[in-house]
């Protein structure tokens, strides 16, 4: 689950410049945007493990929750392929964080 608050709280910080750019909506959605984005890298310091396998395994959780963000927030449904990719993408999380280790 820590995965999935890390994942949403880095979306969330670069969904709203986004806005702000591209929707021509509100500078002032900045000032969640870094908060947001600071909230991501704190998070990201509470995995228990080495932190470039915590970000390799995130990567991958990151792409699930993005495809669910594509749907929920956007409007737009996955197709087969998204999911797909977003199956093999936590495939790979779960074999970097579930690896046996001596």
């Amino acid at each position: 689950m820590l995965f999935v608050l890390t994942a949403v709280a880095e979306i969330v910080g670069c969904y709203l410049p986004y806005l702000w750019l591209k929707a021509g909506k509100s500078a002032w959605l900045l000032f969640p945007a870094a908060v947001s984005l600071a909230l991501f890298a704190w998070l990201l310091t509470l995995h228990p493990v080495a932190a470039g396998r915590t970000y390799a395994a995130y990567g991958g959780v990151y792409i699930g929750v993005a495809i669910v963000w594509l749907w929920l927030v956007e409007g737009i449904r996955p197709t087969g392929w998204d999911l797909l990719g977003a199956a093999v993408a936590m495939l790979g999380m779960a074999i970097i964080m579930y690896a046996p280790r001596h």
